[in-house]
């Protein structure tokens, strides 16, 4: 019996049991379409995760004042655990760095007209539109002799000019932050998430100065809350953290044996972490898909079982006239295989709908790649065999004599 005879019989045996293999099929159509739909997601996770990294920059560093519980202890001492202009000025002058750029930050109530809202305000440089990437919309940046002069100017996102100023041009107007007047500049072009959590299209930016005089008021007025730094693409961002560091415990006077009063964040180092995290996630997602198949196989191989014993009569005929108990096998094993395959490609089309309908909400793209359907087919064969065979061999070993006493 050739391989197309063996086909043709897996198929009519199929068609004569229709229900029957409807039901078998359902467990491997279960366990396709959560394998490929959520090796889908996990996938898809770790590109949204890269692209949203990517976008914020891989070479951006932030500083932030305080260290671990060490240097915490030490800060109850007396010892210093703040950050300054002058380091970010210091910084700033690093060859290993494209800039540096201090900053300020809290949550005040905005108003104007009749509008109001409770946001995050930003003091900022002019350096830090640069390091950020954040480019206008109209209208203009305030300068550095704007924050030499505490300038009580602001630049806002397109959201905040949407909310406030409706229909009508912010350039000129005034915003109202903590009952002080701020002009309105300039507004942000684009919108999307920081790494602070934050949207380009809701940030509210003023000169750092202003905000230190007039909203974030501190006995310490040269300490700020961060720097951002932006490395040098010629150069790897470790050597760019070292060399913050090592200016940095300098500028503090702290002693070699004493651990640091700050700490250096990268986002590569949020980007190699996020992706563990989406690859363990997708690797747990594939494995829950791969239970549920592993459930359907069960399925067919005890489906197999049964219907070897209702067809014993059958193959007792097909053995006494002729047929090998390797070709009983292959008959059997055709019918287990086909029957996985086609509940794969059924699987298959529900996990694209799935995937289709995810995306649809706008909220995240999921996309099925050809590579996965492939391994999800083959992955179906491997089932129908593996799970096929013993009830296929267990076919091909009955003796004819016995089959046809069979009732």
């Amino acid at each position: 019996m050739n391989f197309i005879q063996i086909l043709i019989e897996a198929f009519r045996s199929m068609a004569a049991n229709r229900l029957r293999t409807a039901l078998t099929m359902l467990g491997i159509v279960i366990g396709i379409a959560s394998v490929v739909l959520l090796l889908a997601i996990g996938d898809s996770m770790q590109r949204f995760i890269g692209k949203e990294l990517q976008a914020l920059g891989t070479n951006m560093l932030y500083v932030f004042p305080g260290g671990d519980r060490t240097s915490e202890r030490r800060a109850r001492t007396g010892a210093v655990q703040s950050i300054t202009l002058e380091d970010a000025a210091t910084l700033n002058r690093m060859p290993s760095l494209v800039g540096a750029a201090p900053a300020l930050q809290g949550s005040f109530k905005l108003s104007a007209g009749n509008e109001t809202a409770n946001s995050a305000v930003h003091g900022v440089t002019p350096a830090m539109f640069k390091i950020r990437n954040w480019r206008l919309d109209q209208g203009n940046l305030f300068s550095e002799a704007d924050v030499r002069a505490s300038a009580r100017m602001v630049v806002i996102g397109q959201k905040v000019a949407d909310q406030f100023f409706y229909k009508t041009d912010p350039l000129g107007r005034y915003i109202r932050i903590e009952n002080v007047a701020f002009q309105v500049i300039g507004v942000l072009a684009g919108e999307g998430k920081q790494i602070d959590g934050s949207n380009i299209a809701e940030l509210v930016l003023v000169p750092i100065t202003a905000a230190s005089a007039n909203l974030i008021r501190s006995p310490f007025p040269q300490n700020v809350h961060y720097i951002a730094a932006q490395g040098r693409p010629d150069m790897a961002l470790n050597e760019a953290v070292e060399d913050i560091k090592e200016t940095l415990r300098v500028r503090h006077r702290i002693r070699p044996e004493d651990p640091d009063t700050f700490r250096v964040e990268n986002i590569a180092s949020f980007a190699e972490t996020a992706n563990k995290i989406s690859a363990g996630v997708a690797l747990l997602l594939g494995l829950i898909g791969a239970i549920s198949l592993l459930v359907g196989g069960i399925g067919i191989m005890n489906i197999m079982l049964v219907s070897v014993t209702e067809r014993t009569r059958e193959i007792g005929i097909r053995m006494a006239i002729g047929a090998r108990p390797r070709a009983v096998l292959l008959q059997f094993l055709a019918e287990s295989v086909v029957i996985c395959v086609a509940g794969g490609l059924v699987g298959v089309a529900i996990a694209m709908g799935g995937a289709a309908a995810i995306t649809a909400t706008g909220k995240f793209d999921v996309f099925l790649t050809f590579q996965g359907v492939l391994v999800a087919c083959g992955f179906a064969s491997a089932v129908g065999v593996f799970f096929g065979f013993y009830p296929a061999r267990r076919a091909s070993r009955l003796l004819p004599v016995d089959c046809l006493r069979h009732e």
